[in-house]
């Protein structure tokens, strides 16, 4: 039993952080230095370790994010998560006001004035003050669940503070900040990877990265915008006192909303915020405009999934003139050849510009954009701006048109294009430019499964020169593993012996592995259900691919061109010759009349035993078939620890579901599915 003292000084250490998070990273006025803030949270790591009863989700020590999800679960939002409409200049706010001024009857209300920020929209549900689900926009109906990494946002209390309902739900838009946009693409160039083009696509693909850990890195914000459901507790009358509640509950609501009274008012605003933007340290491209009392709302209503009381109005695009001196290529993780421009350096916004993006091939020869052109830059939310085309009439014959490399300038292999990609790739798996990016993926758990080699071991032993491709995995000794500092004996034979087990793994598993450019583990099982061998899958032809149902001509174009890259073959030869069998677990092998021929199951949550995968791999096993989603034709649900919106689905419909105890009992004896149906 936990000594009451040791919960009590836990508890104070969680009141303590909480409320010197809410300083730093809502009210931006920290009251301790760092060093005293990371002393208190060691202390609470090491208490919370040594009392596994005290265990809470919403301890402030749980930040860092935890195991890689699996999927995201889907999110029924309530209320729908509304877009809005656009205005461009004051002719459009002013029709705007005047239409939504008839809808009651020329009424006088006030109006709000926001900073639309460039994030991800994203809902907040909170039970009894404690954050229970953050998630995603969607489609405005159905969203994406992303609790686990929303907890990682330091600015987003898993508390709350102050008189709140027992069930409340705000919304709010999730950004990245410039300066950590500009360090993580300082960082991707160091590794010679392609460049995001602005924070809210990098913003919101860290929301939307299945390992927690990833989103905590980013160090993300948020800025909450509207109350939605409050049980009808503490209900203000308009939108300006219900953000002054939430800024009592702990929530981050932007400084500069301001109440208009007038077009010109909301003219000024507008025009100020062109002129300051970039002075925000955050990316604005607009400004929300709010009719603020709540009962003119109600009466104007929606329209589609717009509301007609409120509108975006829109900053206008930035561009500026500069001479193109040539076009360089990154080559990207996946081997796309990715262009840019090199720029003249000129300054756009403030900022001192010197590549701006050109997307593809065919985009370049659309705009017919050539080395030595004078062109316009834009620059329209975007960190680094896009070329918008070339200026004609400054031309003096010299411009030299583009054309894709036909060698990788990394690694000289072929470079290789499919009709239905618009990127050109190179198709050596082993070039240095994506090569970190395969490693890491062949070793994870849905590919080889080599448990202890994680990202950073995988890029130290690539620094360290004992992996140039793939098949040196095969080759490594303990003794070459225990000289790397920090490595130790225990986690090196971990490794070598994990290494070793991968080697008998299935034939799908092992395509799936190869990092092939549109080949997931579906498709991979399809190929094996297919051949007997590898052998027959390097063989087949573009027209033989396609005749397998789930293959189309995009991805037998991908395994074509693969398999006609010398080097991977090689790599492939290499690997079977180092001990690497897989085995071909065919459905067509599966005993006729296995009684789990014909069912499909879903599972949603964690399992103890086993990952989902490997569990959707042994239901296949048995003859059964494993989807994502609970639909009609869906005839077990097995249920894990914090199953998501599928439980409550099958629960509706009366599918019959089984725990993972009942799981484990059925693969014991597969006869006695017969029993459950």
């Amino acid at each position: 039993m936990v000594e009451k003292s040791q919960i009590e000084r836990i508890e104070e250490l969680r009141d303590a952080l909480n409320y010197h998070n809410h300083l730093y990273y809502v009210l931006d006025n920290p009251s301790i230095p760092d060093s005293e803030y990371d002393q208190m949270m060691q202390e609470l790591v090491a208490m919370e370790q040594e009392c596994p009863d005290a265990a809470d989700p919403n301890s402030p020590s749980q930040r860092v994010g935890g195991e890689p999800i699996s999927g995201f679960e889907q999110v029924a939002h309530d209320i729908p998560m509304l877009s809005l409409g656009n205005a461009f200049d004051k002719s459009d706010i002013e029709n705007w006001l005047r239409r939504v001024r008839g809808l009651v009857d020329n009424e006088i209300f006030t109006l709000m004035a926001e900073l639309k920020i460039d994030g991800l929209a994203v809902s907040l549900v909170y039970e009894n003050g404690l954050l229970v689900q953050g998630s995603t926009r969607g489609n405005g109906t159905i969203g994406e669940d992303v609790t686990q990494n929303i907890k990682t946002i330091k600015s987003i209390p898993l508390r709350l503070s102050g008189d709140f309902p027992s069930h409340l739900e705000v919304r709010g838009e999730v950004y990245m900040p410039v300066a950590s946009f500009t360090k993580l693409n300082e960082q991707r160039a160091a590794r010679g990877e392609s460049l995001y083009a602005n924070p809210r696509n990098s913003g919101a693909g860290s929301i939307r990265n299945l390992d927690p850990k990833v989103t905590a890195s980013r160090n993300m914000q948020i800025w909450v915008y509207s109350l939605i459901d409050n049980n009808g507790v503490h209900q203000p009358d308009t939108h300006s006192q219900s953000l002054e509640y939430l800024k009592t509950l702990g929530f981050r609501v932007n400084p500069h909303n301001a109440l208009c009274g007038s077009i010109e008012d909301i003219e000024a605003y507008h025009k100020s915020w062109i002129e300051n933007r970039h002075n925000l340290g955050y990316e604005a491209d607009g400004v929300v405009v709010k009719v603020n009392e709540y009962s003119a709302q109600n009466r104007m209503g929606v329209v589609g999934r717009e509301p007609r009381w409120a509108i975006a109005y829109k900053f206008p695009a930035e561009r500026v003139m500069t001479k193109l001196h040539s076009i360089g290529i990154n080559v990207g993780r996946t081997g796309s050849l990715n262009p840019y421009a090199i720029l003249e350096p000129v300054i756009v916004s403030g900022v001192t510009v010197r590549n701006a993006s050109l997307h593809n091939e065919e985009d370049i020869l659309r705009k017919d954009i050539r080395e030595g052109d004078w062109v316009t830059i834009e620059r329209a939310g975007e960190v680094i701006p896009q070329v918008i085309g070339p200026i004609l009439d400054r031309r003096t014959g010299s411009e030299v048109p583009f054309k894709m490399p036909s060698h990788c300038p990394i690694c000289a292999s072929l470079i290789v294009k499919t009709t239905d990609d618009a990127m050109h790739r190179c198709a050596n798996v082993s070039c240095p430019a994506q090569f970190f990016e395969l490693l890491k993926h062949f070793v994870s758990k849905g590919a080889m499964n080599i448990d202890g080699l994680g990202e950073k071991w995988c890029n130290i032993l690539i620094e360290k020169g004992l992996i140039t491709d793939i098949s040196d995995l095969y080759k490594l000794r303990k003794s070459d593993l225990i000289d790397i500092e920090r490595m130790g004996e225990i986690l090196a034979t971990k490794i070598i012996s994990n290494i070793e087990e991968s080697k008998t793994n299935t034939l799908a598993t092992f395509l799936y592995s190869l990092g092939i450019f549109h080949v997931g583990s579906e498709v991979a099982e399809l190929l094996a259900a297919k051949y007997d061998n590898l052998g027959s899958i390097i063989a087949a032809s573009h027209e033989d691919l396609i005749a397998i149902q789930g293959i189309g001509p995009k991805i037998a174009d991908s395994l074509v061109s693969y398999f006609s890259v010398p080097n991977n073959l090689e790599i492939i030869d290499k690997l079977l010759h180092l001990g690497i069998e897989p085995s071909n677990n065919k459905t067509s092998d599966i005993e006729s009349d296995s009684p789990w021929k014909g069912l499909t199951f879903v599972i949603t949550g964690s399992l103890s035993s086993m990952t989902r995968r490997e569990a959707e791999t042994l239901v296949k096993s048995l003859g059964g078939s494993a989807t994502s989603s609970v639909t009609g034709k869906t005839n077990f649900l097995i249920a894990g620890e914090s199953p998501g919106s599928k439980l409550q689905s099958a629960e509706a419909t009366g599918i019959p579901i089984l725990s993972e105890e009942d799981f484990n009992n059925l693969l014991s004896n597969p006869k006695n599915i017969l029993n459950q149906t």
